[in-house]
């Protein structure tokens, strides 16, 4: 087949790394796999490379960049549009918010027989204003009549967009977001070693966290947590694996709180490090304020760490209290560092939620499960698309599967 993937922009984050790898994935198993990105710019680092290396054909929309301008969205709907035209695709598959938006609108124009579109974490959500979400979720109704299939990382986003009147229950499917569980294999790093680096005492538990240092991935409440949790179990070092735009702010409230000297922030890595990184921790704490399905905490479950979270989107998919974490009330910071403190305290509880964690996630969240189910559902789809096409009344193809 001939298969389009489009996104906004390759930064190092949780979308980004499953799209590069769905790209590689279909295109080791004979596709013809064209990835379209806008422009990647800002702090968060570059997947490009790895996408110009993949050995698929890799093209940059100048105009599709993220932030919302009329005259720029219009150039990259043309943009596209007249790549779709001459590439010909058998299947257009759209990620983020922008190309999910725009993607769909010149998929539909160019008449391209199967788009698909992945949701990996809601375009509106509840950390936006009301006439922000509203809009947005106007724009997602619009094309999901011109989508054939609507893929979700986590049951939750497939209810949370029929929830909101969003396309209608036989155009959704939940595919897990696919992992390189072969590089996540905790028998391969020196735990010691790692926490040598950051000159970590020997009798430290060691909280991680890994999300960009940035607005809504629950900095300001973790703050609040680890302040909490220190006070109660003096052992407690932490590491923030990651970069952003709110660094400095962070730092300067860690050193108000006197939690400065216990926290390592490690700055931007890429994605390979992340295992190494995540051999060296105890718990991984994972407080963002909205999720699709949190890719750290199956990482970090991979590597055998447990995890405590918010309860909140695909994180109770994930994290099964008493199993493999434990979970807190959205924005209750005394129940979520009471959590931190009871797995602290009890070592062996560590180990069994790790090791059980390790094992659910191993097939679930492997890339070649994603990819596999990826490529059927393709495949589903192009043998409907020779007599009917998603239009304006909602209908969608009749191979579109739950």
């Amino acid at each position: 087949m001939r298969i389009v993937h489009v996104i906004t922009r390759l930064i190092i984050g949780g979308a980004q790394e499953n799209t590069i790898l769905t790209c590689e994935g279909l295109h080791a198993k004979g596709h013809d796999v064209t990835l379209i990105t806008g422009p990647t710019l800002g702090p968060e680092g570059s997947l490009v490379p790895r996408a110009k290396s993949g050995g698929y054909r890799y093209v940059e929309a100048d105009a599709l960049i993220r932030a919302v301008n009329p005259l720029d969205d219009w150039r990259a709907a043309r943009q596209l549009r007249a790549l779709l035209h001459s590439l010909e695709p058998d299947v257009v598959h759209t990620h983020s918010s922008k190309a999910g938006i725009l993607g769909r609108i010149a998929a539909d124009r160019a008449r391209v027989p199967c788009v698909v579109h992945t949701v990996h974490g809601m375009s509106f959500n509840r950390t936006q204003k009301r006439l922000t979400q509203s809009i947005y979720a106007a724009a997602e109704r619009f094309c999901a009549r011109k989508t054939h299939a609507i893929v979700c990382v986590a049951d939750a986003m497939c209810e949370q967009m029929l929830a909101a009147n969003i396309g209608s229950p036989d155009q959704y499917t939940t595919i897990r977001s696919g992992m390189e569980t072969d590089t996540f294999d905790p028998t391969r790093y020196d735990a010691v070693a790692m926490r040598a680096e950051w000159n970590t005492p020997a009798d430290a538990i060691v909280v991680g966290a890994v999300a960009r240092l940035f607005r809504n991935k629950g900095y300001e409440q973790l703050i609040e947590i680890m302040d909490r949790a220190a006070r109660k179990e003096p052992r407690m070092r932490f590491v923030w694996i990651g970069d952003g735009a709110d660094r400095a702010e962070y730092e300067a409230e860690l050193s108000r709180r006197n939690l400065r000297d216990r926290t390592t922030i490690t700055g931007l890595v890429p994605p390979g490090e992340i295992p190494r990184l995540l051999s060296g921790i105890d718990i991984l704490a994972h407080a963002s304020q909205w999720e699709g399905l949190p890719r750290a905490v199956v990482q970090a479950l991979l590597m055998e760490k447990p995890a405590v979270s918010f309860d909140i989107d695909g994180a109770p998919e994930v994290i099964k209290p008493d199993e493999t974490g434990q979970l807190a009330p959205l924005n209750d910071c005394d129940a979520f560092a009471n959590a931190l403190t009871t797995l602290a305290t009890d070592a062996s509880m560590r180990k069994r939620l790790g090791r059980t964690g390790r094992q659910r996630c191993l097939i679930e969240f492997s890339k070649e499960t994603m990819t596999n189910q990826l490529e059927a559902l393709y495949k589903r789809l192009r043998i409907g698309a020779s007599t009917t096409r998603p239009t304006d009344d909602n209908t969608t193809s009749p191979n579109s599967h739950k």
